[in-house]
This record gives C-alpha cells, sequence and structure tokens, in this order.
C-alpha cells in the first residue's frame, strides 16, 4: 500500500470501487510521495493534508454504503493556484494575492469534487501564469525531476512536476498558449489542452470579465502519466456548470470515423525547421502510427505562421493593455522581464485592428476545419526546441524570440479553438522528447486515441525519482 503513488489513475479508481483498496490509503501514500520528493522539487506548494484525509475518509465510507461512485471516486489529484478552490488562496504566484482566499469553487474544481476527486494540494504556477518557467517571489521555483538545469515547463509547471515524480496521477492545468502541453513536454507525461468550449471555465474571485482573447482562446485540462488517466481526468472535468456562458454540451466520443484515418505531418516551426532532435521524434511518432494503419502525410499546414501570428496579436496584444500595469506594479522582477521582452515584440493595434484580428481569425479556422475534412489529425512538434534551459525568456530580446519561434505550433492551437494533446516519445539528452497532436474540435476521443497508438511505443517511464 506504500506503492500505492506508482498507481494509476485509472487503478486506484478501479481498486476503490471495487474495495480492494481504500482511498485513505491512495491519499496518504501519494502524502507521503509528497513530503519525499517535493522539498527537492517544490512543485505542490500547498498540501491539504487534514482535508484531503477527511475527504479520504468520506470516500471509503460512500464505498462501504454502496453509494453510486463518480469515475475519479477517492483518487488523489492536484489543482494549479491560478483556480478557486474554495478556502485557499488563488495567489497566481504573485505575492500581493497571498490572502485572496476563494469562498467558492471554480468550475472545473466543483467537477473534480462531484467526480469524487481528493484534492491533495496546489501546485505552483508562475506570477500571472504568464512564462515558460515555473517560478515566482512567492512560492519559489519548480524544479523539472528529470533535470534541474531544464524547466519544468509553465505555466502549469507546478502540476507536471507533481505528476512526473509520483505526487499525484492527475494534475489540474490549464492552457492559453501551450501551459498544459509545454509542461507536459518537459517532464515526460501526457498534457491535453480540450476543445474550447469542452470544460468549463470561470474565476469567482475576479474583479471583471477575462479579455475577450482569454475567453475565446484559454481552457483547462488534464495532466497525467497515461493516456487512460487524462481520458479519465477529460470527462470528469467536463461536466456542464452554468457559470460558463462558452460551454458546450459535445459528446465526448463522436462517430466513427471513416478509415484508414488521414494524420497531416508536419516538422514547421514558424516557417523554419524545428531542432533535428525534434523532426526525428515527429517522424519516428508519424512511423508508428503508419504501422497503427494510419496513412501519414508531411503535408504543408494551412497558414500556420499566420495563426502563431494572430494570436501574438491578440493575446499579448490585449495582455499589454489589461495586464501591464498589474505587472508593473505587483509582478516580480522574472515576469517583469518576461513580460516587457514578449509585448514588446508585438505589434500594437487599435480597436479597428483588433476587430479585424478577430475577423480574420474566423477566416484561419475556416480554413483549418476544410483541411481537417480529409486530415483529420495533425502530427507536429509541441516545441521546435527541446526543453528550454533556465531562464531563456528573461535574458534577452533575443532568446524571447527564439522561444516564441519554438512555440509557434502551440500558439495556433488556441486561437483554432482545437484540441491537442503532448505525449512523450523518448529522450532529447537529459531531459524528455514528445510530440504534438491536434484534432478537429470536440474530437478529444480520435486525439487521444492516436496518442494511445503512440504511447504503446513508447510506454511511460514516470513517475521517476528527481534525478539530482
Amino acid at each position: 500500500m506504500s506503492e500505492l503513488w506508482r498507481w494509476t489513475a485509472t487503478a486506484l479508481a478501479d481498486g476503490i470501487r471495487a474495495g480492494a483498496v481504500r482511498s485513505r490509503d491512495a491519499v496518504q501514500s501519494c502524502l507521503a510521495r509528497v513530503q519525499a520528493v517535493n522539498p527537492v522539487l517544490n512543485a505542490v506548494v500547498e498540501v491539504l493534508e487534514r482535508e484531503a484525509l477527511a475527504a479520504a475518509d468520506a470516500a471509503d465510507a460512500a464505498v462501504r454504503r454502496g453509494e453510486v461512485l463518480g469515475p475519479l471516486h477517492g483518487v488523489p489529484v492536484t489543482v494549479k493556484v491560478n483556480v478557486d478552490q474554495a478556502g485557499c488562496a488563488t495567489t497566481n504566484g504573485v505575492v500581493a494575492f497571498r490572502d485572496l482566499v476563494a469562498r467558492e469553487d471554480s468550475p472545473v474544481v466543483a467537477n473534480l469534487r462531484r467526480a469524487g476527486a481528493v484534492i491533495i494540494g496546489r501546485t505552483n504556477t508562475p506570477a500571472f501564469s504568464f512564462r515558460w518557467f515555473t517560478e515566482n517571489d512567492l512560492h519559489g521555483r519548480t524544479l523539472n525531476p528529470w533535470s534541474m538545469a531544464h524547466t519544468p515547463g509553465g505555466s502549469s509547471g507546478g502540476a507536471s512536476s507533481a505528476v512526473a515524480a509520483g505526487m499525484g496521477p492527475i494534475a489540474h492545468g490549464n492552457d492559453l498558449a501551450g501551459s498544459v502541453r509545454y509542461p507536459a513536454y518537459c517532464t515526460g507525461v501526457v498534457g491535453l489542452r480540450p476543445s474550447f468550449g469542452r470544460v468549463p471555465a470561470f474565476l469567482p474571485t475576479a474583479a471583471e470579465e477575462r479579455p475577450m482573447s482569454a475567453q475565446l482562446m484559454s481552457v483547462q485540462g488534464p495532466l497525467a502519466r497515461t493516456v487512460a488517466d487524462v481520458r479519465l481526468a477529460l470527462a470528469a472535468m467536463s461536466a456542464a456548470d452554468a457559470r460558463d456562458p462558452w460551454w458546450v454540451p459535445a459528446p465526448l466520443a463522436g462517430e466513427a470515423a471513416t478509415r484508414p484515418i488521414r494524420v497531416a505531418l508536419s516538422v514547421d516551426c514558424n516557417g523554419a525547421p524545428a531542432d533535428p532532435q525534434v523532426v526525428a521524434a515527429v517522424r519516428q511518432a508519424g512511423q508508428w502510427l503508419a504501422d497503427a494503419g494510419y496513412v501519414v502525410e508531411e503535408v504543408a499546414l494551412p497558414d500556420l505562421a499566420e495563426a502563431a501570428a494572430l494570436w501574438d496579436l491578440l493575446a499579448h496584444g490585449e495582455a499589454r493593455i489589461f495586464m501591464k500595469d498589474a505587472i508593473d506594479r505587483l509582478g516580480d522582477e522574472g515576469i517583469r522581464r518576461a513580460f516587457g521582452f514578449m509585448v514588446a515584440q508585438t505589434p500594437e493595434f487599435d480597436t479597428a485592428g483588433f476587430m479585424r484580428a478577430l475577423a480574420r481569425r474566423s477566416t484561419l479556422v475556416r480554413r483549418w476545419q476544410l483541411f481537417m475534412q480529409d486530415h483529420p489529425l495533425v502530427l507536429c512538434p509541441v516545441s521546435g526546441e527541446p526543453p528550454f534551459p533556465w531562464g531563456l525568456d528573461t535574458e534577452s530580446a533575443q532568446t524571447v524570440m527564439r522561444v516564441k519561434r519554438a512555440q509557434a505550433s502551440q500558439f495556433a492551437v488556441p486561437l483554432l479553438g482545437l484540441p491537442a494533446v503532448s505525449v512523450p516519445t523518448g529522450m532529447a539528452g537529459p531531459v524528455p522528447m514528445g510530440v504534438q497532436l491536434i484534432g478537429q474540435r470536440f474530437r478529444e476521443d480520435m486525439v487521444l486515441d492516436a496518442a494511445e497508438v503512440i504511447e504503446a511505443r513508447h510506454p511511460p517511464t514516470t513517475p521517476i525519482d528527481p534525478r539530482f
């Protein structure tokens, strides 16, 4: 029972439901793992031991009473510190928000609880959740368990580090530019960015509604060590919540796809080839899919560079308007430097320019929908480079340009509202390597089916002990 922290969420849920395993034992095992490795990694910045054990006891009592159980009944999970969880501070990695205690749960947290999950802790994020490197003045730096010299990703770097090191089988994250997919890539786990409208979102502690680009492009999603656990977590997270006007009641599984399924393969990185290790990983994954019966064709993706540039214009352009003052006043040195470099490279726009950019988004969404009628799956890099060494986004304007160029294939996905998964494929020196699969809107099922093919050829290598 002391090794339950190694179990998948699927195995734990099945064992708890059958009475073979107690939720208390699973939770205690994960809490012990947190105690063992978190002092080194600093992934979980608020441990909720008392609340978690009480919830686990309630879960075990429900099993004994024969109640109807949710899909994650009794399973330990973590939640990122940038969403509201009743009784916890929504710090978003900012010192000034350390006492911003939520009075109610955000929809994704409420859905996890309704599914029976036991929240054991809150995971770290960079200040304002706006960097590819997870560190801040309030909670400190989160390390990648594979290499302390490399980022665990951002902004869900605490989530990815926790999952990779075995602190919990499922972690909550969110993704505006790649903040689920990139941390998963950096730590060798699976990270799903669901379709826009799939998982409900709302932040009750927010003083006002999010800017329009964030409303249209930011989503909540899971990280886990296996595709099956990501599928299970998605089912739990995606239940309806009336507080989100963008939520769509779409089925989790669509109509059976016409076979063979055609996959568009691309190694493009904003108009330039990706790093040779990234190219090799994408082509290897393509061969694995072809071996499984998919038709994999290396083709040019429609307007990928323009989609990335339009994301930059909308997301960073609005951030310059809505976030700059708060970051200047309340942010730490890292976010101030990184944010300054990022937005300085984004063209300014007036009201008419913003309206034209939103209109152009519809054109690109239409082109991709037409393209994906023939190629319902796209296989491409998560990032154009292996996981970054620490600090690239604060060194200079040139290094920030390098970071933005490498992440272009991540930017396009939120602009288009599509689902995408980051799945591991191997190693690039001391750090993991992986690929991105993009699907048609609300076809997470097809994306995850393909991810399972890749996973079968490269089985999970986590959880791991910190390798430093």
